[in-house]
């Protein structure tokens, strides 16, 4: 049983002809005849019912042609994953990002990549790190924007760029004409902090250790524009990394405020597994970072 075959078999089942059959296929009536009863004699069924006027499909035939489509498509896949690696620049990337990364670098970022590799669209899965780590190792997504620490068996990363935090606080707040705060200060306050399993929140904690304990009710957001929301309404105060405080989302409603001395920062890095073929696709998301209009500082 061959490939060329299955193609022979779906072409008379399409044509229900075998002579409009050949000149579809680009041969001759007599070798895609011999093929067919070739292919018949193998598995020793008929596949199709010869007449006069029209080439019938038998019951089993039915089953078999379908399986053979199945095969083909299959088949055409092999070969599309071969075109990415000689072209990894062209057809779709599966990109996994985080919820506090996503909606913040990725409009900049996919015009700057659009202009790098403009036939490769990404198809973008907007996650909880360990759900991206999940369906990075079994294949489900190609690469993902993660936050640091992330580390695994298998896996690469590349790191993208580093982002400081900044506290917010209400406009009437006290704070709200402070130029800095120290992070222990943040212990008398209500703090803000996103739902178990965002990295980000880790990442506060470990900056204000003080709040390193279940948080009341009420005092978690499931995104950090729910977060800026009860800010905004006066409910507590919050930390929000630098992309999230740009000119696009400034409100009179919060005041953004300064870490003092050294502020907290997240190193965000593009992690693959080893074995990835298309290393020029991820290259070139590093290659837009740099051109990006915000508040980072890109990393080689």
């Amino acid at each position: 049983m061959t490939l060329t075959e299955l193609k022979y078999v779906v072409a008379v089942a399409a044509e229900r002809h075998f002579g409009r059959a050949a000149e579809r296929v680009f041969v001759s009536q007599p070798s895609l005849s011999a093929a067919v009863k070739s292919l018949e004699d193998e598995l020793g069924v008929r596949i199709f019912e010869r007449g006069k006027g029209e080439v019938l499909v038998t019951p089993v035939g039915e089953e078999i042609v379908a399986q053979a489509r199945r095969v083909l498509d299959e088949a055409a896949r092999v070969k599309a994953v071969a075109d990415h690696a000689r072209h990894p620049l062209d057809g779709a990337l599966r990109l996994g990002v985080i919820h506090t990364v996503a909606p913040y670098l990725l409009p900049e970022m996919i015009t700057a990549l659009g202009k790098l590799a403009p036939r490769m669209p990404l198809d973008i899965e907007e996650n909880q790190t360990a759900n991206l780590d999940a369906m990075l190792r079994e294949g489900a997504i190609d690469a993902a924007i993660l936050a640091l620490p992330f580390a695994g068996p298998g896996i690469a990363v590349m790191p993208l760029y580093d982002e400081t935090f900044r506290v917010i606080v209400p406009a009437r707040h006290p704070w709200a004409r402070r130029r800095a705060v120290r992070p222990e200060e943040l212990a008398t306050e209500n703090l803000l902090l996103l739902t178990t399993g965002h990295c980000f929140r880790d990442q506060v904690l470990d900056t204000c250790q003080e709040f390193a304990r279940a948080a009341p009710p009420g005092k978690q957001g499931n995104s950090l524009e729910t977060i800026r929301s009860m800010v905004t309404s006066g409910m507590g105060i919050s930390v929000l990394p630098a992309t999230a405080l740009t000119p696009k989302y400034a409100t009179p409603l919060i005041r953004a405020i300064d870490f003092a001395g050294s502020p907290p920062s997240r190193r965000i890095v593009l992690a693959y597994r080893e074995g990835f073929p298309r290393r020029a696709a991820l290259a070139a998301i590093a290659a837009a970072i740099p051109k990006l209009d915000l508040p980072i500082t890109p990393r080689a």
